[in-house]
């Protein structure tokens, strides 16, 4: 069902690029950067609600926070695309208990921060934001949340952070926009012109955008967590990344897909902030 959703939207905006290239271009970067979740279920209301909850500002946006205090070191938690801050829920139980400080925060245009759109550009500032605030010297990235993070240590060098861990993390944001635009089967014109879009709205090309490339000159000590069977980001960007993080080291696991929520994942993530 979905696979025929996709077709038929990709049909949809190939024949409106014909009549008007602007109008179909906008389109598709609205669904590119619009998520269709991420919005927070009562569940997961009921979770962060046991958090001590603070509203922070960049720009305009605004940028919900979630914090379970203690006395180690601050761990700040990004999630990925369609997620929030409660898919943390897992891990926070598990560091809880062990004292550490635990910061995770809302991306843009999910759970309870601004924004209509998302980006990974945004994202890294709201990084930055939430992690200059807390102090946080260890922030573990999902997915998208990854690459922000490591964006957000490319652009801002914050040395307090001694700690970097990516979880499914994609490497070249020019792979994520070609995913896209297969995924949908837009023609060359839209795939032209949204790489020209992107250019004059976030004043970066998307081929220039790198995790890998950035990661070269990150100092801070790092782990990738990757699963050969990822869905959503190819095992190919993970081993991009591990040959450019010198001061890490890669965990490669098998059949957890891109969720990670698993508790071979939680222990990885105890070991390695715990040494």
């Amino acid at each position: 069902m979905k696979k025929v959703l996709f077709y038929m939207v990709g049909k949809y905006v190939n024949a409106a690029s014909f009549f008007s290239k602007s109008y179909a271009t906008k389109l598709a970067l609205f669904l590119f950067t619009k998520p269709r979740k991420g919005q927070i279920t009562r569940s997961q209301g009921e979770f962060l609600d046991t958090a001590f909850k603070e509203e922070l500002k960049y720009v305009d946006y605004h940028i919900m926070t979630y914090r379970w205090l203690g006395n180690k070191p601050t761990v700040l938690l990004a999630h990925g695309w369609e997620s929030n801050a409660a898919r943390w829920q897992p891990i926070i139980q598990n560091l809880k208990p062990k004292g550490f400080n635990i910061v995770a925060l809302d991306a843009p245009a999910h759970g309870n921060s601004g924004s209509d759109f998302f980006d990974a550009f945004l994202y890294s500032e709201f990084i930055n934001v939430v992690a200059k605030r807390f102090h946080a010297e260890i922030i573990i990235g999902h997915s998208v949340g990854g690459m922000a993070s490591v964006i957000s240590q490319h652009n801002h060098k914050l040395e307090q952070v001694k700690k970097l861990i990516l979880i499914g993390s994609p490497s070249e944001y020019k792979g994520l926009l070609e995913r896209y635009t297969n995924m949908l089967g837009y023609n060359q014109r839209i795939k032209i012109q949204l790489n020209s879009i992107i250019i004059e709205r976030f004043g970066q090309e998307p081929s220039s955008v790198s995790t890998a490339k950035y990661l070269k000159n990150i100092k801070s000590q790092g782990l990738i967590i990757h699963d050969e069977e990822d869905d959503v980001i190819p095992y190919n960007d993970a081993l991009l990344v591990k040959d450019s993080f010198n001061n890490a080291s890669f965990i490669s696991t098998k059949g957890l897909g891109h969720s990670y929520n698993n508790p071979k994942v939680t222990d990885y993530i105890n070991e390695f902030i715990e040494t």
